[in-house]
């Protein structure tokens, strides 16, 4: 993993918008989060992360043979953050591709490395969750409810096939999705059909300032992503023949830490087989699960031989969960 030195409190939000460090604590769990620097970029935030991924991995770079980019904050509407990072990366020629499902993109990325390597087209994939959020959120008090969520960071992990003596496996993958609530959490600026470029005021095809920043039902993603979470590792328990307490460590997307107490609590799993990081790093979207995974990894409390459940929710509605052994 990897995020910018930059650390923003909750008390640094409040001199730029009306709340406070207990508003944000109560409602989020969230502490502090970091911000990268004007003028860094998505792709340029993964390259470390990427890096620490394939030392992890005892890989080079020239390993790879499939690159799959998850985010929500690409560098630019087009071409992928995935071509931008290739080419930081010095790694011509390898395939690489971008996965637009916000906060399970990991999860879906998981899915699609899992494929690729299981029919034999690639040996080794690298895959990338990376955010930078700050550069495009609403610091007025319009945008408060949003913005004081959001965090930047990166996640990065090689999927491979093990070898036979290797316990570590992607078991099941259990994904969702419902574009009935696409609009619930959303960013409308780049609207195609009602010509989505900025321009002067009184001009055709301005675009109205609530457009131009996140929006968010938070109500309405707050009791879906309850429910959904839930469900999909009852599911994956289901499909595996696991029981709750077989699980030795669930590490949930990071958006708000109200929503994963509840969801441990309907699963009734203990406090202890929760991964929690969303106090340090605000919820970094995509690269959320990996990173969480990290830190899990370098506190000791993701081991070898773990049976490990992936779960998230997020905008589109998509939701899912993924279980393997670590």
């Amino acid at each position: 993993m990897h995020v910018p030195e930059r650390i923003v409190t909750n008390d640094d939000l409040s001199e730029f918008m009306d709340t406070s460090d207990a508003w944000i604590r109560k409602r989020t769990g969230i502490t502090e989060r970091r911000y990268a620097d004007e003028g860094v970029s998505t792709s340029a935030l993964a390259v470390p992360a990427a890096m620490a991924a394939l030392e992890d991995a005892g890989l080079d770079k020239s390993d790879i043979d499939f690159i799959i980019f998850a985010t929500l904050s690409p560098d630019h509407h087009f071409p992928g953050s995935s071509s931008y990072f290739q080419a930081k990366m010095e790694m011509p020629g390898v395939p690489a591709m971008d996965l637009r499902t916000q906060c399970t993109g990991f999860l879906y990325g998981l899915t699609v490395a899992a494929s690729l390597v299981r029919t034999g087209l690639h040996k080794n994939v690298l895959l990338i969750g990376a955010e930078v959020h700050s550069h495009a959120l609403d610091f007025s008090d319009a945008g408060r409810d949003v913005t004081v969520l959001f965090g930047d960071g990166a996640g990065a992990a090689v999927i491979s096939a093990s070898e036979d003596d290797d316990p570590s496996e992607l078991h099941s993958f259990h994904l969702h999705s419902d574009g009935r609530y696409a609009s619930s959490l959303c960013l409308e600026v780049w609207d195609i059909a009602r010509k989505p470029y900025i321009q002067h005021e009184g001009q055709h095809g301005v675009v109205p300032p609530h457009a131009r920043w996140p929006a968010m039902n938070g109500r309405e993603v707050f009791r879906h992503a309850v429910v959904g979470m839930r469900q999909a590792v009852q599911e994956a328990c289901e499909a595996n023949d696991l029981a709750i307490a077989d699980i030795d460590l669930l590490v949930p997307h990071q958006a708000n830490m109200r929503i994963n107490e509840l969801v441990a609590r309907g699963l009734d799993l203990p406090a202890e087989k929760m991964v929690h990081t969303i106090q340090k790093y605000g919820n970094t979207t995509a690269a959320s699960i990996p990173m969480a995974m990290c830190q899990a990894k370098a506190d000791g409390r993701l081991q070898r031989g773990m049976n490990v459940m992936l779960v998230a929710f997020g905008s589109g509605f998509t939701w899912g969960s993924v279980f393997l052994t670590y």
